[in-house]
């Protein structure tokens, strides 16, 4: 039969199976081969709610979706073309959110009657015909086919098996005209000591792509054409370790030290992981025993004069509470991540939330006022981590960096920037000009930041008091003088506030007034972004927003809002800072608001919108 090939624009996949099949590694070398193509993407990966739990499981199924265009893209979409299930319980997890009409692909040898069960299944749904009315299903005898490819290599059973994952991606490689040797390149270095291993992941891939050019059940390929970009240089990147790379960039052009002390947490552990490998670049890392260690051997960094940074989730964000407030009240240069995950307490570790936004703004003691600033997508996390440790540096603060573990985890193409185009971080320390009368002067602020001087130890006439009790203005001496007190709070939140002026204009996606207004933060960017021109498309007079810094808010967002008739807020919370717009500026935002351990799709905002306009 002949095979025919289709052009389209984008396509959705995902990869499902147990925490043990590869499924976030097969869906990273599809990602890469991608990228290699040229094509744009957006990445989602899914890690599973338990990672011990039992094989087959529900709670124990790992996912990776991946969205790729010959267009711009800003999501990695809300449903997926095609499904690619390991298992059962993959099918059963995510079959409800496939496309109609999609495709669904499945190893046929892990539907044995033990598999079905712990899925909940009565009959098996690739005999009994349920899925045929909704989907085009392939079954296809993933294991019995690598167990083929590989039967002369000696290799046990078990790790024969293994490499089953590589099957499915030569087949989709084969179905949407993917290049096979990147692959074949990182097994043989993944691999260099094990080169049986290399080999039998390799016969697996093969095998999978010439199953898709030989079998008769797959009549059609794809073909997505490259994305129109920028020129310039690009990699694929994940949120994590963009973010670390700009903790870098800034360390590199204030010509600072930067020391990271934390406790390894997920999802920010990454940021750990990555800083500890640079050591060339003269970072320090001490991976403490605790959340409060982390927080207070930061706050001992910035003293000194280095560029302190530390990563958690929420949970660690509550045990920095009273370190925090030193910082602010001791106002110290340091940058506080915080990759949000769902839930409290432990909750969902492995799922996306954007649940700690009121946390970064009042969990702390007292009147403690801290920036706050959230990035919007993987490749973002690099700039909004070199802006949070400018800004720490420049008004002389504690700044705090949202991301979440969507944005920690998934990719995109990024281009690489020239460090020397980045912003400058002029870094002065303090010196003769802080003295009157000969004495130092640790709260001579500058008149335009309200910035203190930084005095690092062991400078000759700069001594200083340091702690946490309040401080007299300008001399820095120990007060409890009432009206002192009162202005030295008034001062550290005007300080906080002054850097609005620092933010330029905001932009406006969509015309300056209209019926609807989509306002975002953080990673719900790409799918209101996706959301506003899909309803462009249809004629709708709606707009987008996004606002990067929540604390301060953009200067001018009071003057926006109020040109629309309609103002909506996409949230993953209960509605937490649509309850400080709501207000700051006495404005009924209408809120979308879904706490799932997920993203919120485009299709979700869409039907937010209509049913507010029309």
């Amino acid at each position: 039969m002949s095979k025919t090939t289709k052009q389209v624009d984008e396509v959705v996949i995902r990869f499902a199976g147990d925490s043990g099949d590869g499924m976030q590694l097969t869906g990273g070398r599809f990602t890469e081969t991608t990228a290699i193509v040229g094509n744009d993407l957006s990445t989602l990966p899914d890690f599973p709610a338990e990672i011990r739990a039992p094989a087959g499981s529900l709670a124990g199924v790992s996912a990776f979706q991946i969205k790729f265009s010959s267009r711009d893209i800003h999501t990695p979409g809300d449903a997926p073309d095609i499904l690619v299930a390991m298992n059962p319980a993959a099918l059963k997890v995510h079959q409800k959110e496939i496309l109609p009409g999609g495709t669904i692909i499945c190893n046929a040898n892990a539907f044995t009657p033990k598999n079905l069960k712990l899925a909940s299944y009565e009959t098996n749904p690739l005999e009994d015909k349920t899925l045929d009315d909704h989907y085009t299903v392939y079954s296809v005898e993933m294991s019995k086919m690598v167990a083929l490819a590989c039967e002369d290599l000696g290799l046990t059973p078990k790790i024969v098996d293994r490499t089953k994952n590589f099957f499915a991606l030569g087949l989709l490689f084969w179905i949407y005209d993917r290049p096979t040797q990147p692959t074949k390149d990182w097994l043989a270095i993944k691999f260099a000591k094990k080169p049986e291993l290399v080999e039998a992941n390799v016969r697996a891939m093969d095998a999978g792509y010439n199953y898709g050019e030989t079998t008769e059940i797959f009549t059609t390929r794809y073909k997505v054409d490259k994305a129109s970009l920028p020129p310039g240089t690009y990699r694929n990147v994940v949120g994590n370790y963009a973010l670390s790379m700009g903790l870098a960039a800034a360390a590199e052009r204030s010509k600072l030290n930067l020391f990271y002390g934390g406790y390894p947490i997920t999802p920010a552990s990454d940021i750990l992981h990555t800083l500890s490998a640079w050591k060339h670049l003269g970072i320090k890392t001490f991976q403490a025993e605790d959340e409060i260690a982390g927080i207070t051997s930061v706050i001992g960094a910035a003293f000194t004069g280095s560029l302190g940074v530390t990563a958690t989730s929420g949970p660690g964000i509550a045990l920095k509470g009273e370190a925090l407030g030193l910082a602010v009240i001791a106002e110290l240069p340091l940058v506080v991540v915080n990759v949000q995950r769902g839930g409290p307490s432990t909750g969902l570790p492995t799922k996306t939330e954007q649940s700690d936004l009121l946390q970064a703004m009042y969990g702390r003691n007292g009147e403690a006022p801290m920036p706050v600033i959230a990035s919007s997508t993987p490749g973002d996390c690099f700039y909004a981590a070199y802006e949070a440790c400018r800004i720490a540096i420049k008004y002389m603060t504690p700044v705090l960096l949202l991301t979440d573990g969507y944005l920690a985890n998934g990719s995109e193409p990024w281009q690489v920037p020239v460090v020397d185009d980045l912003p400058s971080i002029d870094v002065k320390f303090a010196d003769k000009s802080s003295l009157v009368d000969g004495q130092f002067m640790p709260y001579l602020r500058n008149k335009k930041t309200l910035a203190r001087p930084w005095a690092i130890p062991g400078m000759k006439d700069l001594e200083h008091r340091i702690g946490g009790i309040e401080k007299e203005d300008v001399t820095g001496n120990v007060s409890y003088d009432p009206e002192n007190h009162h202005y030295m709070v008034e001062t550290r939140a005007r300080k906080v506030e002054s850097i609005a002026d620092d933010l330029g204009k905001s932009e406006i996606f969509g015309n300056k007034s209209g019926d609807l207004l989509i306002l975002s933060w953080g990673g719900t960017r790409g799918a209101c972004r996706s959301a506003a021109e899909a309803l462009q498309a249809k004629k709708k007079k709606v707009s987008h927003f996004h606002i990067r810094w929540i604390n301060p808010l953009p200067k001018d967002l009071g003057e926006v809002l109020i040109k629309f008739k309609n103002v909506l807020m996409p949230e993953i919370n209960c509605g937490q800072l649509i309850k400080i717009v709501r207000a700051e500026y006495l404005i009924d935002v209408k809120g979308l608001n879904l706490v799932r351990g997920k993203p919120i799709s485009s299709a979700d905002i869409q039907k937010a919108a209509n049913s507010l306009i029309g």
